[in-house]
């Protein structure tokens, strides 16, 4: 299961619903995406240690942004562009879930709704 921004946010900081997803999953993955979010969110040297302890411990593997999500992202973004106000980052988020084949976790089912074929579940914190 790849976990989408959100969740992880919510983990981070205790919520025992997203801990419980994350228990129940039989594979855990992150884009490079949402750990380059979750950097943007620490606030000091020690958060940064903690989120890298904590994604170490329940063994997150963190996809990479490859030219074929990049590819998959692009075609995203000009399907639902003048339709949705989804981002960058959420349409590379949702490529790296399509590529992968992998069900994403997310509490933004307003967007990945909109992007078919993606194999999604909502999140509710």
């Amino acid at each position: 299961m790849i976990f989408d921004t959100d969740v992880m946010i919510w983990a981070f900081r205790g919520n025992g619903k997203a801990l419980d997803a994350i228990d129940e999953a039989t594979t855990r993955s992150i884009s490079s995406v949402t750990y380059m979010e979750l950097l943007q969110g620490v606030r000091n040297k020690a958060e940064m240690l903690s989120m890298k302890r904590f994604l170490s411990t329940l063994g997150f593997a963190t996809l990479p942004v490859t030219a074929e999500i990049s590819t998959r992202a692009i075609s995203i973004m000009e399907s639902t562009a003048l339709k949705s106000d989804l981002g960058v980052c959420d349409a590379l988020i949702f490529a790296t879930a399509l590529e992968s084949g992998d069900t994403l976790l997310s509490g933004n089912a307003k967007h990945f709704k909109e992007v078919p074929l993606l194999d999604a579940r909502a999140f509710r914190a």
